[in-house]
């Protein structure tokens, strides 16, 4: 081997097969991208965060917890909450936001926790 190319085509095709079939399509590998880019900012990765410490926060909680102005943090939000990352209910005249299970987990993920390394 040289470099990063095998010196030798040694395809094991019915493996390969198998496993292409088992990956993601176009479109789901796109949305799943697009989440993980969710976090890749650090307010929303902060906002992330203080969610799953706060479990359910109103904009006025977050933007002080973060240091950053009430509109940027519905922005953030916002997108968050377009990835299902985050869920919000009203209570009256608040708007609370909370994380959502798969938040929760990718935000696990990114901040490196619990994570399991596969061997073979």
């Amino acid at each position: 081997m040289s470099g990063d190319r095998c010196d030798l085509l040694c395809l094991d095709a019915p493996r390969a097969e198998a496993i292409r079939h088992k990956l993601l399509n176009g479109e789901r590998a796109q949305e799943a991208a697009d989440r993980a880019r969710a976090l890749s900012d650090p307010t929303r990765l902060m906002l992330a965060a203080a969610l799953r410490e706060g479990e359910e926060l109103c904009v006025c909680d977050l933007a002080w917890i973060s240091e950053r102005a009430q509109n940027l943090v519905s922005h953030h939000l916002r997108l968050l909450r377009s990835h299902k990352l985050v869920r919000s209910r009203r209570d009256g005249k608040l708007v609370m936001y909370s994380l959502t299970a798969e938040g929760c987990s990718l935000l696990s993920t990114v901040l490196g926790e619990k994570s399991e390394i596969r061997s073979s």
